[in-house]
């Protein structure tokens, strides 16, 4: 009973940090920075936090060219491509949006999933797909739904990243890591990926100097990359620990600790329709998410490299 006390305060935690890197995302991008230079220096902080973490479990960074491939589609998929599009949009709609937004990415697992042959069919999943859109359409369709209704074109670009995020966890599920374990593999993929940004981040003009100055948006962004480094860590420990169903709990907290953390520090205030679109996506979580008996045993297998937290839930 004990054990299973700590792992749930565990969970909190994690769901907890999770969301309040949506609200730390908003604050980075309050004063114009753009995508590239932030993606370029999340990178570059996940790969200390990930690379000591590493060191730390006696392992290495494995960088042998059999993983290129590997490592080259957690990059792409997993962090620079659906960043892009949520910094983006995290410039343009509320916080707490934004964390209803990415709590689609089962959403998008599921019809990925079934396609590769992860995953069986079954009616009640399909049922949390349903609310799932519904959700979405609350947020997109009725005019007072968003604070101004230009917003509502950025939804469905936000929406791209919790595609790439769910594409991803799918593709690795299916073709596996190669031997490498999760945190090993979003290392070197991070490594990769602040390699690639850092010409585009400097071609484009969105480059970001460290020494310019620092105020709240680089120490939300210093934060935000900190926290997701550590609880993607404490994420793997747990599927390790609980299984994977009982970490795919996150879900569900990620997405209400980020709708609270946006209330509380970015002052914001939401229509009806939010949230009720809010209780529709939970809703959707419960439902297509594989239900299983939560133990306290080890998972046999850890597939879910670079998945963020609703991802555990398909893949």
């Amino acid at each position: 009973m004990r054990a299973r006390a700590g792992l749930t305060l565990a969970l909190m935690a994690m769901g907890a940090g999770w969301g309040l890197s949506v609200a730390l995302a908003k604050i980075a991008v309050s004063t114009g920075h753009q995508p590239f230079g932030l993606i370029f220096w999340q990178l570059v902080i996940a790969v200390v936090v990930l690379g000591a973490i590493t060191r730390a479990r006696g392992k290495r960074l494995e960088l042998g060219r059999i993983y290129w491939r590997l490592f080259a589609m957690v990059a792409l998929f997993g962090a620079v491509l659906p960043d892009v599009f949520f910094y983006a949009s995290a410039a343009r709609l509320p916080g707490g949006v934004m964390a209803i937004v990415i709590s689609t990415v089962p959403m998008f697992s599921l019809p990925i999933a079934l396609a590769l042959g992860n995953e069986r069919f079954a009616w009640r999943r399909m049922l949390g797909l349903i609310l799932g859109l519904a959700g979405i359409a609350l947020l997109i369709g009725p005019e007072a739904s968003l604070p101004d209704r230009a917003m509502a074109a950025f939804v469905p670009l936000a929406l791209i990243a919790p595609l790439l995020y769910a594409a991803e966890g799918n593709l690795v599920a299916r073709w596996g890591t190669q031997g490498l374990d999760s945190v090993q593999t979003l290392l070197a993929a991070s490594l990769l990926g602040a390699i690639l940004m850092l010409p585009l981040a400097l071609i484009s003009g969105q480059w970001i100097d460290p020494l310019a100055g620092f105020g709240a948006p680089e120490a939300a962004l210093v934060a935000g990359a900190i926290i997701h480094a550590l609880v993607y860590a404490g994420y793997v420990w747990m599927v390790g620990r609980a299984g994977s169903v009982f970490a795919a709990q996150t879900s569900y907290l990620v997405t209400g600790f980020g709708v609270l953390w946006s209330i509380w520090l970015l002052q914001e205030v939401y229509s009806p329709y939010i949230w009720a679109a809010l209780g529709l996506m939970l809703g959707g979580i419960f439902l297509v998410q594989p239900r299983a008996r939560i133990g306290l045993a080890p998972a046999p297998v850890i597939v879910d490299t670079g998945a963020k937290p609703d991802e555990g839930s398909d893949t």
